[in-house]
């Protein structure tokens, strides 16, 4: 049974200064990116500055017992194969669709997850606790402080190019939908449609800010009765 009163004394303020040091560090660089509209933002960044201050203290403190213990023994070196191990399950996460980009936060999360771990193998369990919560509290309080506190850029924009069918009648009334749903249309266009006489083909190229822009533009016109078809993609520009 570990003495409890011990491990806790372990944790000193300056242990404690250099994890919330790396914290504060990994949100200054997170919202500089954040601003810029790249992929790994804020959440990111701080995870990935977290995980490697602990990991870094793990190699400083955490194996100083291990030899005298163990002299035949290279503890480090497991470590080392958890740093391998875990990079290829992160890769696993990160997905790409078109020009999006989903999971850096899993990643992320998912390594500062090991360095977790491997401060509980070494002993330095106030040290895990610490990293765990901050690592909590990154993931949940920088969500809300993102969609309060930033203003709305292009990260999240996707442009999208509808195509719709309509009879030649409804093509004015199709187009004041098309106005209500969407003011700022580019590149607004008509044409015969071909395939059958009377018929009309709208296109035009929309700017949406939405995770599923695609199926938001697709439920706009998919109840409107004068539509004959409806086309939506997304443009990888």
């Amino acid at each position: 049974m570990p003495d409890f009163q011990s491990i806790f004394l372990v944790l000193d303020g300056d242990i404690i200064f250099r994890v919330l040091l790396s914290a504060v560090l990994g949100f200054v660089i997170g919202l500089e990116r954040e601003i810029t509209n790249k992929s790994a933002g804020l959440r990111t960044n701080i995870l990935v500055c977290i995980g490697s201050c602990l990991f870094t203290i793990l190699s400083i403190y955490g194996f100083s017992n291990a030899l005298s213990i163990y002299p035949m023994g290279d503890p480090a070196r497991v470590a080392a194969q958890i740093l391998t191990g875990i990079g290829f399950i992160g890769g696993g996460t990160v997905l790409r669709h078109g020009t999006s980009i989903f999971g850096l936060t899993t990643a992320a999360a998912l390594w500062v997850t090991a360095s977790v771990g491997m401060a509980c193998g070494c002993g330095k369990y106030s040290l895990a606790i610490l990293c765990a919560l901050i690592s909590v509290a990154t993931l949940t309080l920088i969500r809300i402080f993102e969609k309060n506190c930033i203003p709305k850029n292009t990260k999240n924009n996707k442009i999208l190019r509808v195509s719709l069918v309509v009879a030649d009648e409804d093509f004015q009334k199709v187009s004041d939908i098309i106005m209500q749903n969407f003011p700022e249309v580019e590149e607004f266009s008509k044409k015969d449609a071909g395939a059958e006489e009377n018929q009309t083909k709208i296109s035009f190229k929309v700017t949406v800010c939405c995770k599923n822009a695609v199926d938001f533009a697709f439920n706009q016109f998919k109840n409107e009765t004068n539509i004959l078809a409806i086309s939506v993609k997304e443009l990888n520009e």
